[in-house]
Order: structure tokens, then C-alpha cells, then sequence
């Protein structure tokens, strides 16, 4: 694990949380994707969505966060070169495809959610088990 520690703190004490790593990607995307608004507060909108026959891709899990920015998470088990890439890739097809996010958006959370859609700070997070 990285350099970065996370500690409990209880009644005044204070605990260092154990790292782990998970075996496979999916499962740390599934537990993500359960989780994401108690943890990152952001709602969820989809996993593995498709950007089509044309791009080729599919990004990890989409969601939009409590400003109302879309974002875009890639996830990687281990260290990935690419994951940076794939996650800008991904970016640009996104703001080239906002009707779509949109009606995405209007179909989980109403049209009150999708009309404060905030282009102007989409996000994209890379969770990987490293970087280079």
C-alpha cells in the first residue's frame, strides 16, 4: 500500500487502520458503487456505461456529485500507466456527449437534478494501487 494511512479514533484513542488491497478490480468497483455517496458523496448513475460502437469503451462507473458535476471514476488493481489516459479519454467523450449524461441524469434523479448539471467542473477520479 502507498504512504497514505488512515487511523480510527475512538473515545480518545487513536488507531492505525490496516491497508489491503482487493484480488480483483470488480469487486472493489461494486463495493465503490454501494457505497459512493457515503463515501465520496457522489449519487450514482451507472456502471461499465457504454461510449458506444464508435469510441470503444466503457467507463467504469459514472456519477454525479453533491455540486451536481458529473463525474467519471476509473479503477485499477494494481499500478496502471494507462489509467490517467483512459480516464481523460473518457472526459472528452463525455463533454462531447452532455445530452446524453443528461437524459442519463433526468432518468434516474428528474428533471430538477438534471437542469443543475454543472459543466463547468466535471471530475474524473483514478483509484489505482498506483501511479507512474
Amino acid at each position: 500500500m502507498g504512504d497514505i494511512k488512515l487511523f480510527n479514533i475512538n473515545d480518545g484513542e487513536v488507531s492505525e487502520l490496516e491497508g489491503r488491497s482487493v484480488a480483483v478490480e470488480k469487486s472493489l468497483q461494486t463495493l465503490m458503487e454501494r457505497h459512493l455517496e457515503a463515501i465520496l458523496g457522489i449519487r450514482f448513475l451507472a456502471t461499465e456505461y457504454s461510449t458506444g460502437k464508435t469510441h470503444g469503451g466503457r467507463i467504469d462507473t459514472l456519477g454525479i456529485d453533491e455540486n451536481n458535476a458529473p463525474v467519471i471514476i476509473e479503477y485499477k488493481r494494481s499500478t496502471n500507466e494507462n489509467v490517467i489516459n483512459q480516464g481523460l479519454y473518457y472526459l472528452d467523450w463525455l463533454l462531447d456527449h452532455k445530452a446524453e449524461f443528461t437524459l442519463l441524469v433526468m432518468k434516474k434523479y428528474g428533471n430538477d437534478v438534471a437542469e443543475l448539471i454543472d459543466w463547468s467542473t466535471p471530475r474524473l477520479l483514478c483509484i489505482a494501487g498506483g501511479f507512474t
